[in-house]
């Protein structure tokens, strides 16, 4: 492996696991995080509560440790339960920054103004009308920045799923390292990846947001102009 090309298919093996975990483990963290901030939300105080503890659970303890009991722990008794290497580092991700991101949602839901509630309100719209065209867009938002962060975090996250057997790119950035003793070009290589996958979670979030801001821009009405007859 004297070769650098010779490294690059390896590093790429290891970069598609890593965006394949990265892409799934979102989406669970997405999902996780609107179930949490509805139950936080609820009438019920049981359901408050189950809610505020699953938030306060994965987002006080270490995520490194999240993982090795879900790897370690579970296929041992009373559980019994054995997963794949692969779907804990998806469980454990989207589960931990499921957490992180009922926060950012709770509180992106928070900042709307209270007088977009009693304008709804006023207009006797549904519930599902109200949250669906009033309160969620501009909500988002306020959302999408923390929200872009938190991606990022969760890519890089991934990274610790290579202590749990899994081969992705850190994986294989640490025995092509072993292998040839190569260090900085593999290790600036894998440097380079996780830069520009960052990068294109950065770039799709960009977009989406300037499409939800556009999208309410166009539903707030016209002021009217100085002068117009009432």
């Amino acid at each position: 492996m004297s070769d650098l090309n010779e490294l690059l298919p390896l590093l790429w093996k290891g970069t598609l696991v890593t965006m394949q975990i990265a892409v799934i483990s979102i989406l669970l963290a997405i999902f996780m995080a609107s179930v949490a901030t509805a139950l936080r939300a609820a009438p019920y105080r049981l359901v408050r509560w189950a809610g505020n503890a699953y938030v306060e659970v994965f987002r006080g303890t270490s995520l490194l440790v999240q993982l090795f009991w879900l790897f370690f722990v579970l296929p041992l008794p009373p559980f019994d339960l054995k997963l794949s290497p692969f779907t804990v580092a998806i469980v454990g991700l989207g589960l931990h920054y499921g957490a992180y991101g009922s926060e950012i949602l709770r509180g992106a839901l928070r900042s709307v103004p209270g007088g977009q509630y009693e304008a709804a309100l006023a207009l006797n719209m549904p519930a599902t009308a109200r949250l669906r065209r009033i309160i969620l867009p501009q909500a988002m938002i306020n959302a999408l920045p923390p929200a872009t962060n938190l991606m990022i975090e969760l890519l890089k996250g991934t990274s610790l799923v290579s202590l749990i057997t899994l081969s992705d790119l850190t994986f294989r950035a640490r025995q092509l390292d072993e292998a040839t003793f190569k260090t900085a070009e593999i290790f600036g290589l894998t440097l380079l990846i996780y830069f520009v996958l960052a990068q294109i979670i950065v770039s799709v979030m960009r977009g989406f947001e300037r499409r939800v801001s556009s999208h309410v821009a166009v539903r707030k009405p016209a002021r009217a102009l100085p002068g117009a007859a009432s």
